[in-house]
């Protein structure tokens, strides 16, 4: 299941990428054959193929999840979206946050005892049920629905 495909800043093209991977799900961006390291950014409208393709991939449960996180209605305001969890002695998000009026990034941060918030420079590998909470939030915060009226905005 793909998205895009995209341009960065650097004018380099690549599509997003929604693949089962042992022990949950995996989101990332790829350049030609070449698996980038960073979260990945990618319209938000374009997260409704990639759930509605997730049906061929995912288990059935994960994959309804997901198309359902994306149906909530909007009751709060916000920037991002989160699925809070907790790996060792450090917290972690996976937050699914506005980059610009059409434009999301899914990441995962990292905050280490004693130190602020990280973005962790890699493509997040998670369970769905993270996934879909995050995307969930993000839908209730109307962080998916800013949307630019160009459909064309950062795409090829």
């Amino acid at each position: 299941m793909s998205a895009g495909p995209y341009e960065d800043e650097e004018g380099t093209r690549y599509i997003v990428r929604l693949e089962r991977v042992p022990g949950g799900v995996r989101l990332a961006e790829w350049a030609g054959s070449e698996l980038r390291r960073r979260a990945p950014v990618l319209r938000a409208r374009d997260l409704e193929g990639l759930a509605a393709d997730a049906h061929g991939v995912l288990s059935e449960g994960d994959a309804h999840a997901l198309a359902g996180a994306l149906r909530q209605e909007r009751s709060a305001d916000g920037d991002a979206g989160v699925s809070r969890g907790r790996a060792g002695d450090f917290r972690e998000e996976l937050r699914v946050e506005a980059i610009d009026d059409d434009r999301v990034r899914i990441g995962r941060w990292v905050q280490r005892p004693g130190t602020g918030w990280e973005l962790r420079d890699a493509a997040p590998m998670l369970p769905a049920a993270r996934y879909a909470e995050a995307l969930a939030d993000a839908s209730r915060k109307g962080v998916l629905g800013r949307r630019s009226g160009d459909e064309t905005a950062r795409s090829i």
